[in-house]
């Protein structure tokens, strides 16, 4: 597989122009490793620009936004409610039982989601049989937690997501009216 030729035109990561495809902390830091690469491309060596230096500002170990970041990840892990669903995945973890009926739900699951995309039918035992998976794992009680926690810890993951990604679109601190009918990072609805 051949190099792209990298122009100099207003689509070029490495002069700085502005790509539509760099919104949100995440595709920043994707972009600012696509420039990287378009430099080095370029015989250019290390990245010695304004622009990557105030980035490593921000994200540098003694920086406010880092000692901030740290801040709320401290207090996460003492939160009470917080403890409870990293029990409740801990718990899943040693439990055996409860991930081998995840793994075999998983898979059948894949078997099958392959088959359709095949276009090929399903046969009702095949469906039978991963319903059958389906219900025993969730009624597990330790699968059941595992799957209440890491569904809490996703939308807890969303929310906090949304609080920072809007503050860069914003300027500013969002509000709660800021964050209505917002789907999350990368939904492309464009709320």
């Amino acid at each position: 597989m051949g190099l792209r030729k990298v122009g100099r035109g207003a689509g070029d990561p490495g002069r700085g122009a502005k790509n539509p495809n760099c919104t949100g902390f995440g595709a920043v830091v994707k972009c600012l490793s696509l420039r990287a690469s378009v430099l080095r491309l370029r015989g250019m060596g290390s990245i010695k620009t304004d622009y990557t230096n105030r980035f490593m500002a921000l994200v540098a170990e003694q920086s406010a936004v880092l000692r901030k970041t740290k801040e709320l990840c401290e207090t996460l892990l003492q939160d009470p409610e917080f403890q409870d669903l990293r029990l409740k995945v801990d718990q899943f973890m040693i439990n055996d039982i409860a991930k081998g009926q995840y793994q075999d739900l998983s898979e059948r699951g894949e078997y099958l989601q392959h088959k359709q995309e095949q276009g090929l039918e399903l046969a009702d035992n095949e469906v039978k049989e991963y319903e059958a998976l389906r219900g025993k794992f969730l009624q597990n009680p330790v699968a059941r937690g595992f799957l209440d926690a890491q569904k809490t810890m996703q939308e807890l993951q969303e929310t906090v997501n949304s609080y920072v990604s809007k503050t860069f679109e914003l300027g500013r601190v969002p509000k709660a009216e800021d964050l209505e009918g917002s789907c999350g990072e990368g939904c492309g609805c464009h709320h």
